[in-house]
């Protein structure tokens, strides 16, 4: 006798026209279930099976109805797992049976995980059955795993990664602390989760690093910034910050991530850079006046020994002391350059001046020495100055030299046009010249004490080198850009006093 027989006699009494239909919307709704289902008497046989289960099992209802439980599944099923037990002990105990996990696979299907469990189902008083459910997991198993792996694999990039990696909650309290916080501050995970993050940064940090926290919705994007970190012997580290918000489904900011890189090698390899320019800086200079000074001292050394000579003609006399004055008077003109651009004036020594006067100025300095070449001087000022703040003397000085330094690259003649112009709070001057050029593996160095790249000697090779120092004393800045055979053009920029014409 089927379970549906069973319901209809137990009921035919009372409704004995409705037995079919009822069977019939009975076993749609049962088919109808997710789950795999199975309804079993007290002798263990299979009275119905689902549609489901059928299907998971890639079983027919002829091969599955009337067969004991133990017959549908395979025996390694009943070996590693208390499936039959669990149905057994319903009808012994008349009580749902807790649910387990177990791995099916049915013939010619792939392996599936079910959760399962068996309950109670009394149609009459006439027999009890069982309700064996099977809830299919594999789906949520399988993401589960790849949630699993891949935040294993995510928390092993942070362990495993040399840069500071820190995520605070929206108040600033820290969530996470990486090995690599743990090694460069000396402070242990569990002494800092919960902990304000601000705490661990140097106070003159700590108002910077409140504000981003407390602005963090606001950021928008990743945010940089320099605060120290302080560590547990009390002792701070540079470090270099990457900010960006965390946020949840919905966008909403949930909290903080960080990022920081130790700047102390970086700052240490700065300061060994810097000291061996300083070194290869003071190598050059001190070459420089060495070969500088050498020579007007040598004139003068000689002249001098043939003062000592008491049968010395008295123009030949003359002549000795004019050398030796002259030596000594360039030796005393180079050491002057360098006691100024080692030492520009003071800013206090600054007053309001014009620079276009001061161009003025300069460019009738250069004049006759530009006719003399064949160089053409073009100038292009603006119509009422404005001002700058500085020492005319000195600016003076800076542009004579750039005039003298651009009229230098024109042997063969050509042509030296000096502009200004208005760049925002800046006023720029600009000097091109069509001379023979610098090559671009000497533009670097044309500031250079004592460097030139000219075929000729000339000078002291201090002139680029004080208009850079004059430039930078007015907190402006010096510009070249050049091409080999192709001229060059130099643009000083200096910051305006004020914007107002001159009337």
């Amino acid at each position: 006798m089927t379970i549906f027989a069973s319901l209809h006699d137990s009921r035919k009494e009372r409704a004995p026209e409705s037995g079919k239909p009822c069977e019939t919307m009975f076993q749609t709704l049962f088919d109808a279930i997710p789950s795999s289902i199975l309804v079993l008497d007290d002798r263990l046989r299979i009275l119905m099976a689902n549609r489901n289960f059928l299907r998971k099992g890639n079983r027919r209802a002829t091969e599955t109805i009337g067969r004991r439980f133990d017959e549908v599944f395979p025996p390694t099923i009943f070996e590693r797992t208390d499936i039959l037990d669990c149905v057994q002990r319903v009808f012994i105990r008349n009580a749902k049976s807790p649910s387990r996990r177990m791995t099916f696979r049915g013939p010619g299907v792939p392996m599936r995980t079910y959760y399962y469990c068996a309950m109670p189902f009394n149609w009459s008083d006439r027999g009890r059955y069982a309700l064996f459910l099977m809830e299919d997991i594999t789906e949520q198993v399988r993401l589960s795993e790849d949630i699993q792996r891949v935040e294993r694999h995510l928390a092993g990039v942070v362990e495993s990664a040399s840069d500071i990696l820190v995520s605070t909650d929206i108040a600033g309290g820290i969530l996470s602390w990486n090995r690599a916080a743990e090694r460069l501050t000396g402070y242990r995970t569990k002494a800092v989760l919960g902990r304000l993050l601000p705490e661990l940064f140097a106070p003159s940090d700590r108002p910077a690093i409140e504000h981003a926290l407390a602005n963090g919705a606001a950021l928008g994007g990743p945010q940089s910034a320099e605060w120290a970190l302080e560590t547990s012997m009390g002792g701070r580290i540079a470090v270099s910050w990457t900010l960006a918000p965390m946020l949840d489904e919905s966008g909403k900011p949930i909290g903080m991530v960080a990022a920081g890189r130790d700047l102390t090698e970086r700052y240490r390899l700065e300061a060994e850079l810097m000291q061996s320019q300083k070194l290869a800086a003071l190598g050059v200079m001190a070459g420089g006046i060495a070969h500088e000074i050498r020579n007007p001292l040598a004139v003068a050394s000689s002249a001098a020994q043939f003062l000592l000579e008491e049968s010395l003609e008295p123009e030949l006399r003359d002549e000795c002391a004019r050398k030796t004055i002259a030596g000594i008077h360039k030796a005393s003109q180079i050491i002057e350059n360098l006691l100024r651009f080692a030492r520009p004036e003071a800013a206090e020594k600054m007053t309001r001046i014009d620079p276009v006067a001061v161009l003025h100025q300069a460019v009738s300095m250069v004049e006759h020495q530009a006719s003399l070449n064949r160089i053409e001087i073009q100038t292009r000022f603006f119509e009422h100055p404005y001002w700058v703040r500085g020492v005319a003397s000195l600016l003076e000085q800076a542009f004579i030299n750039i005039l003298l330094n651009a009229i230098a690259a024109m042997p063969g003649g050509g042509l030296l046009a000096v502009a200004t112009e208005i760049a925002g709070d800046q006023l720029v001057v600009r000097v091109r010249d069509t001379g023979i050029g610098i090559d671009s593996a000497d533009l670097g160095r044309i500031f250079d004490p004592f460097y030139t790249c000219s075929p000729v000697a000339r000078g002291t090779g201090l002139g680029l080198s004080i208009c850079y120092s004059i430039i930078r004393q007015h907190q402006g800045r010096i510009e070249v850009e050049s091409q080999a055979g192709l001229g060059t053009c130099f643009h000083v920029s200096l910051p305006l006093a004020e914007q107002a014409l001159k009337h």
